[in-house]
């Protein structure tokens, strides 16, 4: 594989790692300036922080989704953690902050082209029906347990 081959297949990862590994350590070490807000985004953000622990949460997440992608490991999981994220950050631009939607649809593109590279990886659990797994027995055991 040649160099700008490995770049373009790296490049979506890195790019979404490094924007929440970056918003995701802003909101605990205050680096970033924040832009103004007023009225209902200003609403729903002082509300998420009020409670004292959806933010924390959130960005941790963030932090740790964002090493795992740039660290190219856990990659599958770190798609799955940020999911719900994602939706909310586009649901958000898209309803309450217009003017930051560019950036949000990028985030959603960056998961999407991701999620579809790594699909194999979410097959099984896209499944309709699937069977759990069966029991692992013990060292030793000879039957299984009954009740």
């Amino acid at each position: 594989m040649s160099l700008l081959q490995l770049a373009a297949k790296s490049a979506p990862r890195i790019a979404l790692g490094a924007i929440f590994l970056v918003f995701g350590l802003n909101f605990f070490l205050r680096f970033l300036p924040q832009p103004p807000m007023e009225g209902a985004p200003l609403d729903f953000i002082l509300a998420l922080v009020a409670s004292g622990f959806v933010m924390p949460i959130v960005k941790a997440i963030e932090v740790v989704a964002g090493v795992m992608l740039l660290s190219n490991r856990f990659v599958p999981l770190a798609l799955t953690l940020l999911a719900p994220i994602i939706v909310v950050i586009v649901g958000f631009h898209t309803v309450l902050a217009p003017a930051g939607a560019g950036l949000a649809f990028v985030v959603l593109g960056l998961e999407l082209a991701l999620a579809w590279s790594h699909r194999a990886a979410f097959a099984p659990m896209l499944q309709a029906r699937a069977e759990p797994s069966p029991a692992v027995r013990s060292r030793g055991a000879s039957s299984p347990v009954t009740a």
